[in-house]
């Protein structure tokens, strides 16, 4: 959490309850993530995260279009058991959405949660967010995807509860969602992303 404070502010100094976040954050004209009682400003995303987040949702749109389960990017608030409240990059749940109330904005049941890392969130994203992400009971899949090279990170939780992880490097190489039965060719994941020369990251 140390990382990711210290690239954002806080907004304010009283902290507040899970309701008075979500009653606030429905009203809002930018969306913050609540972590204990304080509310985190979401960073600003590039192009190519922009472009990476919408990519990994036309293809899980596709292979999911005649099953039930269901695909959100970026605004589908999750509640993580334990006083938290992220927006994740893509979210896929598999059968029945559970929501926190009848506004159905703040999803209790992700399948498989992606993040497309920036230099301002990686740490966080890698550390305590991840950490976090493994209270939630119903997910079996987190992905993080980099924009400066093609590279993922796959962790899949195990039936014994362990998470192993599995790292995907290359553009002809492909991301394999277990849980959802999907394949995602790394070409499609990163279509009309050119990748910075060495030495150059060319993310924000």
């Amino acid at each position: 959490m140390s990382n990711r404070k210290s690239k954002l502010t806080v907004l304010q100094r009283v902290k507040l309850t899970p309701s008075e976040y979500l009653a606030r954050e429905r009203q809002a004209e930018c969306r913050s993530e609540y972590l204990f009682g304080v509310l985190i400003p979401m960073p600003g995303s590039c192009r190519a995260h922009n472009l990476i987040r919408g990519n990994l949702c036309r293809e899980l749109s596709k292979h999911l279009k005649d099953r039930p389960d269901e695909v959100y990017a970026a605004d589908m608030r999750v509640q993580i058991p334990i006083g938290i409240y992220t927006y994740p990059d893509v979210v896929v749940v598999c059968g029945t959405p559970k929501f926190e109330d009848d506004q159905a904005d703040t999803l209790r049941n992700p399948t498989v949660l992606i993040e497309v890392l920036s230099e301002s969130t990686a740490d966080f994203d890698r550390g305590s967010k991840f950490k976090h992400y493994r209270l939630i009971l119903s997910l079996r899949e987190y992905v993080l995807v980099d924009q400066a090279e093609a590279q993922i990170e796959h962790w899949m939780r195990e039936e014994d509860g362990r998470w192993v992880l599995t790292e995907i490097t290359g553009i002809e190489n492909a991301l394999s969602l277990d849980s959802i039965g999907c394949q995602i060719p790394l070409s499609e994941v990163y279509r009309k992303i050119s990748f910075p020369p060495a030495g150059q990251t060319g993310i924000a």
